[in-house]
């Protein structure tokens, strides 16, 4: 049978499957919101067998049983994957004497059901599911809704909900190259006729993490795979190839609500945030791909099974996350294009509304997706360390925590009195042993003009107001405020002013008022870092205020005494950091409803590497100038993977 087939050789590749799925939490969804007129969207689930289902009981009982109870059978849906055997109501309708197969039977039972239920009123249907669900999204109103939820047919009526997205040395980390790679004769062929069905944010098809020509031997579309290629002005002709073989967009939800923004998600597979892009290099990116950020080598990236196929189904976006509704239609469709695992980068914003949390739409939908032989893969989120914080709740799914890393990258800032400061940035350090003279921003100002009230201007985000002459060969020391966590001063902008004064390197130093954020090492061409402690940065600001040389008279500086060298943090360090459960990590138990009761289910599954991943990025994402070169270091941002 086929079911039995694809359950055979999913358990013959499973050691390699350990090293394939990459999940992720990186932005919140936009909360659900009701229409003008009280209409939302509601997802309806059906009482009768989807396709799937249907193709179950016709293996197992045969196919004259199933017809006989049911005067159908299965198919793929729209005709897809119909044999003799497997044909359901082969019968004229209306005198038309075209057939019909179960999939399509499931949506005329689904229209007739809206049209008697609604009879006279207005409703707008966006999906149609019938592979591992039976039922639709729709757009109506809550009264319409509860007729819906009373009619026979109707198992389940919910309110849509929104949901939000959760290498360089990792494979060797998780001992790849002499395990599950070797068994599999190697990366160049680790993977091979494996479909990685990603659920994300879409991907950028020009990233040679993507490229299908980078060797000579046969490398065919697995046969079992039967998706499609959507081409649109911004995803043409031939994006797709035979590494990456499928890619779609959902999006009907989202663009019902009007938070769709076309100019910004992009209606097509590709990716305008860099979230689905990182995960599918980490999941099976090709291998050995240099890894080029600002200017410095960071070595060669691969995925986790290098050989595998790529098929991405878009059903998040950049500016509002996504969609339950829209989230169903992917993975529906994805099994019926028969992926062979599901790797699901999203978690609810909240926990499904109902008697438990895993009787919602996705997990339903997914269950089947099990039932099918795929293996379901799902990040435990991001809202630790709290107990119950857990966002992937089904026994089903196999649920990964992140855990902590054992490389880190860290450069230092050593000053004039021996003190040794620990930062975060991918930088070079000064040239040598010697000692530079440190200069703050507000005290570099043309015409020794006072210190200015300006904040952009202590942050060195205008090099026209700052004296050259005096700034040059030394390093520059600038404030890191709230402004640049929300966007209104960049350290691109700031490492731009120092190269345009010559300086020798550039010191952040962080504001008081910026709390509770965790700092990400960021690339910077030129010597420099980011003292991320608020307690390191008075130590470093009262030793250069106490270095300064003032007049006795006018208060005016006169000498800058304070000295320091910057150690550089371009090549990684390696320890003991590993395993160990990062903060933010969701936690167990899990929780079976909104009471909080515990479910008895052991979630997570397991925890894999989450901070310190090296992986590509669109170049259509680059909200950050810094990470220039289409790849990205995350490390405290939840990236999951085994």
């Amino acid at each position: 049978m086929e079911v039995a087939r694809r359950k055979e050789h999913r358990a013959a590749a499973a050691a390699l499957l350990f090293a394939v799925v990459v999940l992720g939490v990186l932005a919140g969804g936009a909360g659900v919101r009701a229409f003008e007129d009280g209409t939302a969207v509601y997802i309806v689930t059906m009482k009768q067998a989807p396709v799937f289902h249907r193709r179950l009981n016709l293996e197992k009982f045969g196919s004259s049983r199933v017809a006989n109870a049911g005067g159908g059978g299965s198919g793929g849906g729209g005709g897809a994957g119909d044999t003799p055997s497997t044909s359901v109501l082969r019968r004229p309708r209306h005198g038309s004497a075209k057939p019909m197969n179960y999939g399509s039977y499931l949506i005329r039972l689904q229209n007739l059901l809206l049209k008697r239920t609604l009879r006279g009123e207005h409703y707008i249907k966006l999906y149609s599911y019938h592979y591992l669900v039976n039922g639709f999204a729709v757009v109506i109103s809550p009264q319409q809704a509860d007729k819906l939820s009373r009619r026979n047919e109707v198992a389940n009526v919910m309110l849509d909900y929104s949901v939000r997205t959760a290498t360089t040395h990792t494979p060797e980390f998780l001992g790849l190259p002499q395990g599950a790679w070797v068994q599999e004769g190697g990366p160049q062929f680790a993977g091979q006729g494996v479909v990685v069905g990603l659920i994300d944010t879409g991907i950028d098809p020009t990233h040679p993490s993507f490229a299908d020509d980078l060797s000579t031997d046969s490398y065919p579309v697995p046969a079992h795979y039967s998706g499609i290629c959507e081409v649109t002005n911004d995803f043409p002709s031939g994006s797709c190839n035979r590494k990456l073989v499928g890619a779609r967009h959902f999006a009907a939800s989202a663009i019902t609500r009007g938070v769709f923004n076309a100019s910004q998600d992009l209606a097509s597979p590709s990716d305008s945030d860099g979230h689905g892009t990182h995960t599918a290099s980490i999941a099976a990116g090709n291998h050995g791909i240099p890894v080029v950020v600002a200017g410095h080598q960071f070595g060669n990236a691969s995925g986790m099974a290098p050989r595998a196929h790529i098929a991405v189904y878009k059903a998040l976006y950049k500016s509002f996350g996504g969609f339950a509704a829209d989230v169903v239609a992917a993975i529906d469709q994805a099994a019926e294009d028969n992926v062979d695992i599901i790797s699901l980068s999203i978690t609810p914003n909240r926990r499904p509304p109902g008697l438990a949390t895993f009787f919602n739409p996705i997990d339903m939908a997914l269950l089947s997706a099990v039932k099918a032989g795929i293996f379901v893969v799902q990040a435990a989120g991001n809202t630790g360390p709290s107990p119950k914080s857990m966002s992937s709740y089904s026994p089903w799914i196999f649920t990964v925590g992140a855990s902590a890393h054992d490389r880190v990258y860290n450069n230092y800032v050593v000053l004039g009195n021996n003190l040794t400061i620990q930062g975060v940035g991918l930088a070079p350090g000064t040239d040598g042993d010697s000692m530079y003279s440190l200069i703050a921003a507000p005290h570099a100002l043309k015409n020794n003009t006072v210190s200015p009230t300006e904040m952009s201007l202590g942050e060195c985000q205008d090099s026209s107001r700052l004296d050259a002459d005096l700034i040059k060969g030394k390093i520059l020391v600038c404030s890191y405020s709230i402004r640049f966590v929300l966007g209104l001063s960049s350290v691109k902008q700031a490492l731009d002013t120092a190269n345009n004064v010559s300086a020798a390197g550039v010191i952040f130093y962080l504001d008081p008022f910026v709390l509770g954020f965790q700092l990400n090492p960021t690339p910077m061409r030129m010597p420099g870092l980011i003292i991320p402690s608020s307690d390191d940065s008075k130590v470093f600001l009262t030793y250069y205020n106490d270095s300064l040389v003032r007049d006795e008279t006018s208060g005016r500086i006169v000498r800058f005494d304070a000295v320091a060298k910057i150690l550089g943090g371009l090549n990684p360090n390696y320890g003991n950091s590993a395993p160990k459960v990062m903060f933010y990590s969701a936690r167990g138990p899990d929780p079976e409803d909104n009471s909080l009761s515990n479910a008895d289910i052991l979630k997570p599954n397991l925890i894999a590497p989450g901070s310190s991943i090296w992986g590509a990025w669109s170049s259509l994402g680059l909200d950050s100038a810094e990470f220039a070169g289409n790849w990205r270091n995350y490390f405290f941002t939840a990236f999951f993977f085994f």
